[in-house]
């Protein structure tokens, strides 16, 4: 039995109480719906909370249990959706008052996965409106307060919610989604673990799209080993998403622990690292010295695929034509309601030529080639999150121009993963002299989450930071 509070405990160390019957789901649900009502008006993490359906839903899964009905190690666990995902009969925003009263009529194959491996949801998180925003903003439905700073400081996005709410102790998981680094960047911001899972691995069915090429979903989390259960449940072919027609069935939980040793990690030079603030880059080049000294072979290799998969897609270019296209189809050609922030992607998405886009796509098809063959025989690489840790809301939102400045350099490292095809995950790496976590961001190679996750797993045991709690939340221990 630990000492740790409940709402501070991991995936795993729950799990272990409600299997040998220590800890009740109906207990441990209604003591974070207690926390969630205690500190969200402040933090402004959650859309919506269904409170008596979750209930309903955590009362059916002890009562499963006590009926020898033990759906694994997800049992009985809370966890959120991000509010681009459909859950059956709740409102899917998409982050936008236009879809205010969008009712879902079908789970999406992600929470219907969740759903039968024992998983049990207890709300659904803020979003950047239509996903579309590294910093996290959101001028309709509020934006997040990143618990690390008194002073109202971006959470990072568009999963801004998402990690606001895992950061603070509201619930141990939460659903993001990821086109350019939507889990990276907000895990990175608010210091959780975020997974960037390969595309086609896990289904996007029922998630509200932004593009088509590059849309993944991924867990964020206090642990790696917490990410790594819920990406084992969630993975694999469904007919509703095509995408995953390709999907490999993984074990991400055998090898989870092998450590680091005689692995071949690289160190990404060049672009990663422009412009980089020097207290995330000092927090990041320590990290890679604590894998070295656990025996991993690292090297600096200078990954040229980052930059010309960046000069490939000028402007977010693939991601705004396929958002401009998404949203004809699904709301027209009227763009009253939507956030300003939003106009200059979708505008520059209408305007493109198709000439402009599909060479884009093939530009991005030739480098993710390039890049497994160059890869081929390196396990993982490195390189910072975000290049710059969360900012005031007031500074990143004080003009359009300041906006989409810092939207370009929270992005600018992540979507690299995307446009190259490969899978990555952020895990807490330090703090700036202000308190602010840094995250260090682990690629593999497509479908290589197994690796990516042993290696993160392995920085975590080794280092303390996933354990630090932020002031903000820590307020609200007696909830």
């Amino acid at each position: 039995m630990t000492d740790t509070p409940l709402h501070w405990q991991s995936i795993a160390e729950l799990s272990r109480q409600i299997h040998d019957r220590t800890l009740s789901p109906v207990d441990l649900m209604r003591h974070l719906l207690d926390r969630v009502e205690a500190l969200d008006p402040a933090l402004d993490s959650f859309r919506l909370v269904p409170r008596e359906r979750s209930l309903a839903a955590a009362e059916a899964a002890e009562l499963a249990l006590k009926a020898g009905q033990d759906s694994g190690p997800l049992h009985g666990i809370p966890y959120a959706a991000k509010d681009i995902i459909d859950v059956n009969g709740l409102v899917t925003t998409a982050g936008s008052p236009r879809l205010d009263n969008n009712v879902a009529e079908a789970d999406a194959t992600v929470v219907r996965l969740l759903g039968r491996a024992g998983m049990v949801l207890l709300g659904k998180t803020q979003t950047v409106q239509f996903a579309m925003g590294a910093p996290g903003i959101n001028h309709h439905h509020g934006t997040p307060h990143n618990p690390w700073a008194a002073e109202h400081h971006v959470p990072g996005g568009s999963s801004n919610g998402s990690a606001v709410a895992v950061a603070s102790g509201l619930v141990p998981m939460a659903l993001g989604t990821d086109t350019g680094g939507s889990v990276r960047i907000p895990a990175s911001l608010c210091g959780t673990v975020g997974l960037k899972t390969t595309i086609g691995q896990v289904s996007r069915a029922g998630v509200f799209p932004l593009s088509q090429t590059l849309d993944s979903v991924g867990p964020l989390t206090r642990t790696v080993e917490d990410a790594a259960l819920v990406y084992q449940a969630m993975h694999g072919a469904d007919p509703l998403d095509r995408s995953t027609a390709t999907a490999v069935g993984q074990d991400v939980l055998g090898a989870l622990g092998a450590g680091v040793k005689g692995l071949r990690i690289a160190v990404a030079e060049g672009v990663f690292w422009d412009d980089a603030d020097p207290e995330v880059a000092a927090a990041v080049r320590a990290a890679i010295d604590v894998l070295a000294d656990l025996g991993a072979q690292v090297e600096s290799i200078p990954f040229p695929e980052a930059a010309a998969a960046l000069d490939a897609n000028p402007r977010l270019l693939i991601s705004s034509v396929e958002a401009a296209l998404a949203h004809k189809e699904r709301l027209g050609e009227d763009m009253e309601g939507y956030d300003p922030a939003l106009h200059f992607r979708l505008e520059q998405g209408n305007a493109a030529s198709g000439v402009d886009y599909l060479r884009a796509i093939e530009a991005c098809k030739r480098l993710a080639a390039q890049t497994e063959e160059s890869l081929r025989d390196i396990d993982a690489v490195l390189a910072p999150s975000t290049m710059r840790p969360s900012a005031p809301l007031s500074v990143v939102d004080a003009s359009e121009d300041s906006y989409k400045d810092w939207n370009a350099a929270y992005a600018r490292n992540t979507s690299v993963g995307n446009l190259l095809g490969i899978c990555s995950l952020s895990v807490p790496c330090g703090f700036t002299a202000a308190g602010l976590p840094i995250g260090l961001m682990i690629n593999g190679k497509a479908r290589a989450e197994a690796m990516v996750l042993r290696v993160g797993l392995a920085y975590e045991r080794a280092t303390g930071w996933h354990r630090e709690r932020p002031a903000l939340a820590w307020a609200g221990d007696a909830a």
